[in-house]
């Protein structure tokens, strides 16, 4: 995390690849669990709180200005619905899972490149002042 205004947007990215990272870790973990007798598939929970840190403002700048980046932290939980797919309790599906994986990684590699837009955009700003 870098400590200054002018990033703030790319704190927050930063924040969100690491959920993302942290979800693709837990997909992986679901996959590998796929024959595991009573395992219940975890996910990771961050966009609810980001947009609830956020709080649906008019002004994007000012909520992301104003954010509290340490209390912006993604949450692993266990997916404890009833719904099996097999008798033996396990509720991963390896055709959503591969799909939830697919999904995470074009995530992922969007948030990459935004901040690289971002720091793109901040060095143009520090070449036309020099």
């Amino acid at each position: 995390m870098i400590l200054s205004g002018a990033y703030n947007y790319i704190n927050v990215l930063d924040k969100a690849a690491d959920a993302s990272w942290a979800r693709n870790t837990v997909i992986a973990n679901n996959i590998a669990n796929d024959d595991t007798p009573g395992y219940k598939r975890k996910d990771v929970q961050f966009e609810a709180y980001l947009t609830e840190a956020l709080g649906g403002g008019d002004d994007l700048d000012g909520d992301i200005q104003n954010l509290d980046l340490s209390a912006l932290n993604a949450n692993t939980y266990i997916d404890e619905s009833t719904l099996s797919y097999r008798i033996d309790g396990n509720n991963v599906d390896m055709n959503t899972e591969s799909a939830y994986l697919a999904q995470n990684q074009i995530r992922y590699y969007t948030l990459l490149d935004s901040m690289t837009q971002e720091f793109s955009r901040l060095r143009s700003v520090l070449n036309a002042q020099s």
